[in-house]
């Protein structure tokens, strides 16, 4: 059973970066080149949301939650079994736990712990 493990989030102020990865582990290691990938979040007391998603094909199409085009940038290295999320001019809203997985999530493939970030001044 494949696992994520999520990294790079912490306290940042507003207008900062950061620099998500995300690293699969388990039996599994070849995830990252055979479904398509998306990093989520979720705040206190919201759902879980996309935010940023990227295709298997060789094209790597990606696509954006509204509120984060042009701030983030999702990217994948499929030979490292590794995904990145570019994370620029954050703003308070951005704040939540950070978690990736395969786009359309599954039950064989459960969430990670993700990864803290909090934008605050």
């Amino acid at each position: 059973q494949v696992q994520f493990v999520e990294s790079g989030g912490g306290l940042v102020q507003p207008g900062g970066s950061l620099r998500l990865s995300c690293a699969a582990s388990g039996t599994s290691t070849t995830v990252f080149s055979i479904f398509g990938m998306a990093w989520y979040r979720q705040a206190p007391g919201k759902q879980r949301e996309l935010v940023a998603g990227i295709s298997n094909g060789n094209s790597g199409n990606t696509y954006y939650l509204d509120s984060v085009k042009g701030r983030y940038t999702i990217s994948r290295d499929n030979a490292k079994n590794m995904m990145y999320l570019q994370m620029t001019n954050l703003q308070r809203e951005d704040t939540a736990v950070y978690y990736c997985n395969t786009d359309p999530p599954s039950q064989a493939r459960p969430w990670g712990q993700g990864n803290q970030v909090t934008v605050s001044s």
